[in-house]
């Protein structure tokens, strides 16, 4: 770490990267030293655009001294080989979503990265939202009282083009159907604000992509430890796409967060608080429904933060891989259901038989 901030080495020059490379260039406490990816070409993309060095392998990268951490931001199903591998040479991991295929590799992950002594974060940045964060307090408060639903909707829209544009998006197995791709970031915040869920129960279809052999549409329905129920809809085949919403009524108080932006913020008991929340987001910060490269970086930038900051003081980052293991457990439930056609409980027992 060179000048109390913490070096990163992007795995992966897709479609993501120029995303945590704006974050990375705008931050105080992290910084972008370099990049590799196979296809050169596109590794130079990066190179030219934000000035850092292109490494002709992970490998090489990973001899870096000036790489703390690495962001693996390659397809889903490669995601495993480059934790174990970063990990292994001493490297702290930030991965994109999900964090691998199946629980195992997951598990195995999080066993390595303990036994190295590295951190492992995830990047589901939706959660350092303030409107996420709002609603969070509000739940361990109880301001809610009981939680009746906790939903998730999300009616998006994805071009043919944006599945042809690299072989993985058009492989289930790789990790690219809606559930697992899109839908997992708000999955995950339903099991962040409302807790862990007892069954699901989903339905998969391929309502605009004829040619592509994978879901671009989910619905499903959650039965909570808690005794709340919920929705989850999600589809990349919406034209033109509209914001995400995610809805918690409780006995107490609703909140509902539109895109980034608190919507909704009502409970019978008013807090002085309560004006500023209501305030929180904007409506002009597109969050990627209408294209996979509609959003800002600063949610990005928010993790890779915090990630840095827990390196350089030695405490845990807000977001873990343990803590999003969970959200994984869901998208596999759901896939497993939906192939079932019947409701699938948690924890999985075997999920061999969901692929």
């Amino acid at each position: 770490m060179r000048d109390s901030r913490v070096g990163f080495g992007l795995l992966g020059a897709g479609l993501i990267a120029p995303f945590h490379a704006r974050a990375l260039q705008a931050s105080q406490v992290a910084e972008l030293i370099g990049v590799t990816d196979l296809d050169a070409g596109r590794m130079a993309k990066i190179t030219s655009a934000f000035g850092c060095k292109g490494y002709p392998s992970l490998e090489v990268m990973l001899e870096d001294p000036a790489v703390d951490a690495v962001s693996v931001l390659t397809p889903n199903h490669l995601h495993y080989d480059a934790v174990m591998k970063a990990a292994a040479a001493g490297k702290h991991v930030l991965i994109e979503k999900p964090p691998a295929m199946t629980l195992r590799e997951t598990d195995e992950m999080i066993k390595a990265c303990q036994a190295a002594g590295v951190k492992a974060c995830v990047s589901v940045q939706c959660r350092t939202r303030k409107a996420v964060q709002a609603i969070r307090r509000a739940a361990r408060e109880g301001r809610f009282g009981t939680i009746y639903h906790a939903d998730a909707y999300m009616k998006w829209f994805r071009s043919a083009d944006y599945y042809r544009s690299d072989a993985w998006r058009m492989s289930r197995r790789s990790g690219a159907g809606v559930t697992i791709q899109q839908a997992f970031h708000y999955v995950d915040l339903l099991q962040y604000l409302a807790g862990p869920a007892r069954t699901v129960h989903a339905r998969m279809r391929n309502l605009a992509h004829p040619a592509i052999d994978l879901e671009d549409t989910l619905l499903a329905f959650v039965d909570y430890e808690s005794g709340a129920q919920g929705v989850v809809q999600a589809s990349t085949a919406l034209w033109p796409g509209t914001d995400i919403r995610i809805e918690i009524n409780g006995e107490n108080g609703t909140a509902i967060m539109s895109g980034e932006r608190m919507d909704t913020w009502k409970f019978r008991d008013e807090r002085p608080e309560d004006a500023e929340i209501r305030s929180y987001g904007s409506a002009a910060v597109a969050t990627g429904a209408t294209g996979a490269a509609d959003l800002g970086f600063q949610d990005h930038q928010a993790v890779i933060e915090d990630l840095a900051k827990a390196i350089l003081s030695g405490g845990e980052p807000m977001i873990t891989l343990p803590g999003v293991r969970p959200t994984l457990e869901w998208c596999l439930a759901m896939y497993l259901s939906a192939k079932l056609g019947a409701p699938v409980s948690l924890p999985l027992e075997d999920e061999k038989a969901i692929w």
